[in-house]
C-alpha cells in the first residue's frame, strides 16, 4: 500500500510526500484500511488548484498512534466518481460535502443529499426548502417538525420525526441554516490574529479545543515545539472547558426529568469553573488564551493556586452531586434504556468522543495521537457499554474526575522553582511552502480535525476544519428510533451536539 505515515500530532507533511492513487486504487486501499477495527477515516476533502481537484484523505491508526495521508487527483470537469459510502458508510458525510461543493455525484451513495447548503455550493438553485425528506406512505403514519427556529438561543435547525402514535419510526435532521462560511474566511484571511480569533468561534462552548487545534496546525507549518509550560498550561485550560460543560450537561439532564437539586447544584459549580477561566484569562469561555506560538496569560504561582482551591471546591461538590444523581431510582427509571445507541451502530456511523465512548467504543484523541502535555501521560479513557441516556450521562461523571486529576498533576509541575514563563504569541509565524499540516484534539465532545494546506509561496490554499458534531449527529437519529417522542429532549441533551460546529 501507498500512503504516507504521519507519525506525530500535530504534524506537517510536504504536498509532494503524500501519493497521488488512481482512484480505482484509492478506493481499494481505502477499504483495505478501514477494515481494521483499529482504523477510523478522519477526514476526506479536496482542494481545487486550477483545473484540479485533488482529494485528500486521512485515516487514524489508533492502535500506531499515526494518521495515514494519500491521494488522488480528478480533472475539475470531473462530473461522476463511484461512491466508497456504499462499502464503508462513515464516509456518506464527507463525500456528501463534496458533492455539494464541487458538483460531484458519487454513484451508487445511498444518501445523496446536501450535508448544509454552503454558501460555496456548486448548486446555487438547492434550497432549504427543497431539502428531500425521507418519508412513509400510510395512514396509520404521522409526522412531526421541530424548528429550526428554537426557543431561546440555540442555533437553527430542523427535525422531522416520523410517528407511529407516540412511537418515533424515523428521524431526519436537517441542518445548514447559517451559512456561515467559516472555511473560507480562515483560508482568505492574511492574518494570524484574525484566523485565531475565528477558530474559538467555531463552536461557541469548544473555544478552547478548537483554537488549539488551529494552534497546533499553524505550528507544525511554522516549526514550532511549545515549551513543557506552554504545552501544560493549555491542556489545563482544555480540561477545565471539558469539566465545565460536563457539569452543566449533568445540570441540563437532571432539569429534563424535573430533579431541580441537581440542576441548580450543577450550574452552580459549572459557574465556578468558568468564573475561574475567566480569573486566568479575562474571558469565561478561554477566548483568547490559546494562541499560535505562545500566550498572553501564563499561568503564575498565584493563578495556579486560585485554580487548585476552586477546582479542588467543585470536584468534591461534583462528586456529592452525581453520587445523589446516580442513586435516585427515580432519575434512574427515565435514564436507563433510554435512546440506546449500540457499539455496532457507533462503529457503523464513525461515532466519536463521549458519546461513542458511553457505547463501548473507545475513541479518543488524548490515548491513540496524544498531543502537548499528553505525550508524557499514561492516559486511559474511561469506557462503558450500554450506550444509554445513563451511560451518556455517567461518563460526563468519569471524565471530569479524571479532567480533575490531569489539571491538578500538571499544576503542580508548574509550581515548582525553577519553572519558566511561555512565550508571548507569534502572528508572524511564517509558514512552510506547499505543505499540508493536520492537527488533532480532543474536545470535550470528541475528535476535532484541522488541516492547513499552503501553496508554493508558504500562504494558506485551503482550511480544513471538522467538528466531532458532524459525525454524532446521526447517533441521536438512531437513539430516539423506536423510543416515544417525549424523550426526545432528554436523548438529545445527553449529547448536546453542535449547531454551528456542523454549519461551518
Amino acid at each position: 500500500m501507498e500512503f504516507y505515515r504521519l507519525k506525530n500530532n500535530p504534524g506537517a507533511v510536504n504536498v509532494e510526500d503524500i501519493p497521488v492513487l488512481s482512484y480505482d486504487t484509492f478506493i481499494e486501499q481505502t477499504l483495505t484500511l478501514l477494515k481494521k477495527k483499529e482504523h477510523h477515516a478522519v477526514d476526506y476533502f479536496t482542494a481545487c488548484t486550477g483545473n484540479k481537484l485533488r482529494f485528500f484523505i486521512l485515516i487514524a491508526g489508533d492502535d500506531t498512534h499515526t494518521v495515514y495521508l494519500y491521494s488522488h487527483v480528478q480533472e475539475r470537469s470531473v462530473k461522476a466518481l463511484n461512491s466508497l459510502t456504499a462499502l464503508h458508510y462513515p464516509l456518506h458525510l464527507f463525500e456528501r460535502e463534496i458533492s455539494e461543493e464541487y458538483g460531484i455525484v458519487f454513484t451508487g451513495h445511498p444518501w445523496p443529499k446536501p450535508l448544509r447548503y454552503p454558501c460555496v455550493r456548486a448548486d446555487r438553485d438547492a434550497l432549504m426548502s427543497m431539502y428531500p425528506f425521507y418519508s412513509i406512505e400510510s395512514e396509520e403514519l404521522h409526522e412531526v417538525g421541530v424548528g429550526p427556529v428554537h426557543a431561546g438561543v440555540i442555533e437553527p435547525g430542523h427535525f422531522r420525526f416520523i410517528c407511529h402514535g407516540e412511537n418515533v419510526i424515523h428521524l431526519e435532521i436537517q441542518l445548514g441554516y447559517q451559512h456561515r462560511g467559516l472555511t473560507g474566511l480562515m483560508t482568505g484571511s492574511r492574518y494570524m490574529l484574525q484566523r485565531a480569533l475565528l477558530s474559538e468561534c467555531i463552536a461557541g462552548d469548544t473555544a478552547i479545543g478548537h483554537a488549539l487545534a488551529f494552534s497546533q496546525a499553524a505550528e507544525a507549518l511554522g516549526n514550532f515545539v511549545p515549551p513543557s509550560a506552554l504545552q501544560a498550561e493549555r491542556i489545563i485550560a482544555l480540561e477545565m472547558e471539558r469539566i465545565a460543560v460536563h457539569i452543566g450537561d449533568t445540570a441540563a439532564l437532571c432539569g429534563d426529568v424535573g430533579y431541580q437539586l441537581g440542576q441548580a447544584a450543577c450550574e452552580a459549580l459549572r459557574t465556578i469553573v468558568i468564573n475561574t477561566t475567566q480569573d486566568w484569562c479575562g474571558n469565561r469561555f478561554g477566548k483568547g488564551l490559546v494562541r499560535p506560538g505562545g500566550t498572553n496569560f501564563p499561568i503564575s504561582v498565584d493563578i495556579a493556586g486560585h485554580l487548585m482551591e476552586n477546582l479542588n471546591e467543585v470536584r468534591k461538590r461534583f462528586n456529592n452531586v452525581t453520587d445523589l444523581v446516580y442513586n435516585n431510582t427515580g432519575i434512574l427509571s427515565r435514564f436507563e434504556n433510554t435512546g440506546t445507541v449500540s457499539h455496532t451502530q457507533a462503529r457503523h456511523i464513525g461515532a466519536v468522543g463521549m458519546a461513542a465512548r458511553a457505547s463501548g467504543l473507545k475513541r479518543d484523541v488524548r490515548a491513540s495521537h496524544p498531543f502537548q502535555a499528553y505525550t508524557g501521560m499514561q492516559y486511559t479513557p474511561p469506557g462503558l457499554e450500554t450506550g444509554d441516556v445513563l451511560a451518556r450521562g455517567y461518563i460526563r461523571k468519569l471524565e471530569a474526575d479524571i479532567s480533575f486529576g490531569i489539571i491538578m498533576n500538571l499544576l503542580d509541575g508548574l509550581r515548582e522553582p525553577g519553572s519558566q514563563l511561555s512565550p508571548k504569541p507569534d502572528y508572524q509565524m511564517k509558514f512552510k511552502p506547499e505543505t499540508l499540516s493536520v492537527s488533532l484534539t480532543e474536545g470535550w465532545r470528541g475528535e476535532i480535525s484541522h488541516c492547513i494546506l499552503t501553496d508554493e509561496k508558504g500562504e494558506v490554499l485551503t482550511s480544513r476544519i471538522k467538528d466531532p458534531s458532524v459525525h454524532n449527529w446521526t447517533m441521536l437519529a438512531l437513539a430516539v428510533r423506536g423510543a416515544e417522542i417525549s424523550d426526545f429532549p432528554l436523548c438529545n441533551k445527553s449529547f448536546n451536539l453542535s449547531y454551528c460546529g456542523h454549519d461551518l
